[in-house]
Formats: C-alpha cells, structure tokens, sequence
C-alpha cells in the first residue's frame, strides 16, 4: 500500500509489520521533501513515525480520540488522516495547518499550538464520555518538553485521583523540547530511559539453561520469572507515575513496530489511567536532524542533501531577536544583577547566546510561563534585574501571575515579548495580538515598543534602568530594518515620552512599534496628494505622551492611529481614551488587526488581507481626509 492511498488511519488496520515499515519509510520521505521546500517542523514528527503507526494500528479513529502535545510533532498524524495530497502546502495560506486544528479534519481532536494541554483535555473528553454513558478510547501523546510544564503535571494529579477513568498518557520521551530539556522531571525521566527493564534473563540465558540437566524442567518457569523481574523493575523505575494512580509502562523503544504494538495493545486492557513510556530519538531516520536536533526542530528551506539552508536572494539585516541577545549581554557583563530568564525557548529568544557568555546569569524554567513569572518576581524583591522573554502569545499563559505576583506588589520586572504582532506560517495559536490589550489594563504596567532595533537597544537600557515597578516592551520576529547599531553607550528614553518624526497639517498618524516605519511609508505617499501628514512615534502605550499628542490633536483634527495587534483595548483605544478624557472632539480611525483570529500565511500576506499595507493604509486615509466627516469618535 502508497501511503497516498491512506485516506483513514483505520485502513491501518491489519497490516504486518513489513507493510508498516514501508509505510513509515514513506511517512518520512514526504515529511522530509515538504519540509525542505517550504520549511516548518522537521525533527518532532521525524521522531514518532513508528509511534503513529503502532498507536493508530490499535485503535478505531472512527470512535477513539487521540489529541498530540504539541501539534508540531502531528506531521505523520496529518499525512495518514487524509491530507497527503496536500501536504505539500503546509504552513502556507489556505494550506494545511502546522498545527492541530478542529476545523481541518475530523481526526483533530483539540487543537493546540502551546504545549502541556493534551493531558487536561482528554481527561475531559474521558469524562464526557463517561458521563453520556458512551464507549471510546482517549489518548494523549505528549512529548517530554511538555511535562515540565504545570498543567500536564496538574492533569496527572486529577487523573491518577479516578482510578476507574479510562484514558491512555502517551509520553513521548526524546529529552527535547526545543532544546534539551532541564529540571527534574527530565532528569528523573532521562534516569528511567537509561535503566531500562532488567534484561539479564535474556533469550540467550533461557537457551543455556536448557543445555543443564534440569534446564528443561525449569524452563516453562522461566517466563513467569522474567514477567516478575520486569514488572519488580518497572515499578521501580516508574515509581513515581504508579504512586500517582497511573499503571505505567516502559520504557518502550519509541522506534520499535514489534514492541510499539504489543504494548498498546496491553495497555488498551487496563481500566484506568496508564501511562506509556516511549523513548524516540528526534530527528529519526535523517542522520543530520539526529546529530543537530536543536536546529532541525525546525527549518527554513534547506537542501537535503547538506542540510543546510537555502540562501536568500539577499542579505538581511540582523534579526531583533539577536539584537536583543547581543545588546542585553553588554548590559549584563557590566550588571551582575541583570539575570535573563526564559521559559524553554533559549534559542527561538536568542537567549542560548546569553547562557554561553554568561551562565550564571541565565535560567531556563522549561515549558512553565507562570513560574517563569513569579520566580522573576522573587528574584526583583531581592533587587535583582530579571529579564523575562516570552513570546507574545506564551505570555498569556502567566497571566495572572502578571497581576497577582508582579503588578500587585509593582516588582520591577522587564517583559520583553518576542514575535508580537504577525508571526505568519505558525497561525492562530502563535499570532502575538494580545499583549498590548492583555497588559494595558494592568496597574503600575508601563508598555513600550521600538520603532527599529537601534531603538530596540535604548528600550532595553531603559528597562532595566526603571525600577518603579513592572515595564514591558514588544519587539517583532524577523529581521530588523538594517538601521546602524550602537555598540555601546545606549542612552535611556524617558518614561512616557513620543518623538515627531515629521510635521504637517492635514492629519496626525500616531504610531506603535512596527507601525512607524510604515506610516513614515504612508506620509510619503501622502504627499504625492498634496497631503502634509505629521508622524508621532508613540514609542509607549501607556503611559501615552498626551503634553505631545493632546495639542497636536486639537491642532490637527484628524488622527489615525496604526499598531500591529488587536484593535479591541489596544493602542487606538488608548489614545480614543486619552482624547476623551481631555475632552478632544477629534474624529479618529484605528488601524491595526481587527477582532478575528489571522490564520497561517506569510506575514505579508497576512497584512495584505488585513489592509496593513503602506498603500492600502494610504488609500484609507485619502478616503478619511475626502469624506470631511464632523468631528466625532469613529473607529
């Protein structure tokens, strides 16, 4: 059987281990040829191949659920669910999805782009099912990386509390998130990978015993004894899932059809929770992802054969990520207090460059935002200057910690968030919209936004500068505008102070972070019109500059505000708020991501459908200006 000939994973069914492993060799063929092309995930889903196989060869998808932590690792789910024959569009617009998503196919179960989720949802689905007197397995595959975060370990508490809940904890165990994973749980779970079941009562042995007078009689025993010997190791060795509530299994040779088979088969007997115990290798079956697996978790276009990536039709500038990497570390050779701090995301925060330098004043928390927030917050009580990196969309998940740890008690913490704004091929789950929204809101919270990466620099002195209290900036993914960098001797802004960049009368364009290149962009298309624009970097959304934007307001009569996230409580509505509260009838447009989520696409064509670009924003306000409307709020 072509693997393009499987429609439904329950055509599966039957197959011989030959057949399988045919299948398998296709599975990574095509996982490696997609992602070569058009880049995305390569190392995670490498990794689980067999472990798809084996799991859906025993049980029927047409009842059975299985949801995968994090979907990244799902590429062989996808290519047997259906959505081979256009696979090869993957992460693209309108393409399949790099993610899990329920919109996409019957067989995603729950969709997930974070991580440690899969655990709490099938227990929810178990639940349900038991509740509605229904019949059907639940299964969740989560990737070690995953474990360490607090919700998976919350989930297990909860399950191993219902004994009679049946539900199978998949832990794909390759002691690698992105990086190699840190804490305790990997160290306990990097133990049980090494000492696996005694193996001393061996084939072999079993033969000689034979060869000894009374190694006939004996030997009909010998299975029940070597049954006990593994099953006295196990419980040594998965002490503590079994101390939990759960029945554990394992470890089990993650690359195993023979040994993959017969233990979901065992372990689909048990009535409550049991967790299985696979130890994969990422990267699987490309001896290049296998040797580099904190590189190949995921890859730009590259060339199979060398590994190595495309090169661009030109050269870019720096990215922001590594700007941040760079210039934070001259801050911190010269500040023992400042200590970044990152939540298993060293390399994508450009953090890995920090713990080279300078170990010490580097900690990674693994998959644990809210951890990540409130040790910073212990670490500021005891005046030091910790540096939070989170992406965007990761940050939410320490939300309240946010509130109740850091703003509450005003702790000088620095947020620095990574890929706010349009993120592209990762989609809904990844898309940084909300923080400006989510933070805004929050008491003693200052937000700031660099208009490029020499700016970016300044802001980073001026975080770790201000100690009244909590401060966060948002900086963009990719590459900078390629303006000069400063190696040395950044100056602090002011706290709550804009910059014109250009003056004229005919309208205010008031804009955040990413966006003031691209009104500076707009102004000057204006101009082809006759239309003199003045352009505010507001460089903070709170607190707003109004001394600077109050009178230019008044002056002008017509401000459009542009920011790169959610309009709803954003930037826009900052400065709607602050023009209400002084009274200013002036009419104002907000522009920026309207309230619906941005699916996979690249970031420019995402903001083409969302009318971000320079001249669809200069259309816009060349209609705004047209229509003369009397002054009032409009949005």
């Amino acid at each position: 059987m072509h693997l393009s000939e499987i429609v439904h994973p329950n055509q599966l069914h039957g197959l011989s281990i030959s057949e399988l492993k045919q299948i398998a060799r296709q599975i990574r063929d095509k996982h490696l040829d997609t992602v070569a092309t058009s880049g995305g995930h390569l190392g995670p889903g490498l990794g689980v191949v067999e472990l798809t196989l084996a799991l859906y060869q025993t049980l029927d998808l047409d009842r059975d659920k299985v949801v995968w932590d994090v979907g990244h690792q799902a590429y062989p789910h996808k290519l047997i669910t259906g959505r081979y024959n256009r696979f090869h569009t993957l992460r693209q617009k309108d393409g399949i999805a790099g993610y899990l998503n329920r919109r996409e196919s019957q067989f995603d179960h729950f969709g997930a782009g974070h991580a440690s989720t899969s655990i709490s949802s099938v227990l929810g689905m178990a639940l349900a099912r038991d509740a509605k007197g229904e019949n059907f397995k639940t299964v969740a595959v989560i990737g070690d990386g995953a474990m360490t975060g607090g919700m998976a370990l919350e989930a297990i508490n909860h399950a191993g509390h219902l004994p009679h809940t049946r539900m199978l904890v998949v832990l794909n165990d390759n002691d690698m998130s992105i990086s190699p994973n840190v804490g305790a749980m990997s160290r306990y779970l990097n133990k049980m990978r090494l000492s696996p079941p005694i193996q001393f009562l061996s084939d072999n042995f079993e033969e000689q015993l034979k060869q000894l007078p009374f190694g006939e009689q004996v030997a009909p025993d010998l299975k029940r004894l070597k049954g006990g010997m593994k099953r006295l190791a196990v419980s040594k060795v998965g002490a503590v899932f079994e101390e939990l509530g759960f029945t554990y299994m394992g470890p089990v040779d993650g690359h195993s059809l023979e040994e993959l088979l017969a233990t979901f088969k065992e372990a689909h007997l048990h009535e409550g929770p049991v967790l299985v115990h696979v130890a994969t290798t990422k990267g699987k079956g490309y001896a290049i992802a296998e040797q580099d697996q904190v590189s190949y978790h995921a890859q730009s276009p590259f060339n199979l054969d060398t590994g190595k990536a495309k090169p661009s039709n030109k050269p870019k500038p720096p990215s922001y990520s590594k700007v941040f990497a760079e210039t934070l570390i001259k801050i911190a050779e010269n500040n023992p207090r400042v200590v970044g701090i990152t939540a298993a995301m060293a390399t994508g925060t450009g953090l890995d460059k920090l713990q080279a330098k300078l170990p010490k004043q580097y900690i990674d928390v693994g998959i644990a935002e809210q951890h990540a927030v409130t040790l910073a917050a212990g670490m500021a009580c005891e005046e030091m200057r910790p540096v939070v990196a989170i992406y965007s969309t990761f940050l939410q998940r320490g939300y309240d910690q946010i509130i109740h740890d850091v703003c509450i008690q005003n702790l000088p913490v620095f947020f620095c968030l990574d890929r706010a704004g349009i993120v592209g091929a990762d989609g809904p789950t990844h898309q940084g919209m909300y923080d400006i929204s989510y933070l805004r809101c929050l008491p003693n919270m200052v937000l700031m936004a660099p208009k490029d990466e020499a700016e970016m620099q300044q802001m980073l002195v001026t975080g770790i500068n201000y100690t009244e209290g909590p401060i966060a900036m948002r900086y963009p993914r990719g590459s900078g505008l390629g303006v000069g960098l400063m190696e040395e001797g950044w100056e602090p802004l002011s706290i709550g102070k804009a910059e014109t960049l250009r003056h004229g009368d005919d309208v205010l364009l008031l804009a955040y972070g990413t966006m003031v290149n691209l009104a500076s962009q707009v102004a000057d298309m204006l101009t082809e019109h006759g239309i003199r624009a003045t352009v505010v970097n507001a460089r903070f959304a709170k607190p707003l500059d109004t001394e600077l934007i109050i009178p230019l307001a008044q002056k002008i009569g017509q401000v459009v505000t542009l920011e790169e996230g959610c309009l709803p409580g954003g930037f826009g509505s900052a400065v709607l708020e602050a023009l209400m509260d002084h009274q200013v009838m002036a009419p104002v447009t907000r522009i920026g991501v309207p309230d619906q989520l941005v699916e996979h696409a690249t970031p420019d064509q995402s903001k083409a459908e969302l009318g971000l670009t320079p001249a669809q924003v200069a259309e816009r306000v060349l209609g705004l200006l047209k229509q003369k409307p009397a002054p009032s709020y409009v949005s």
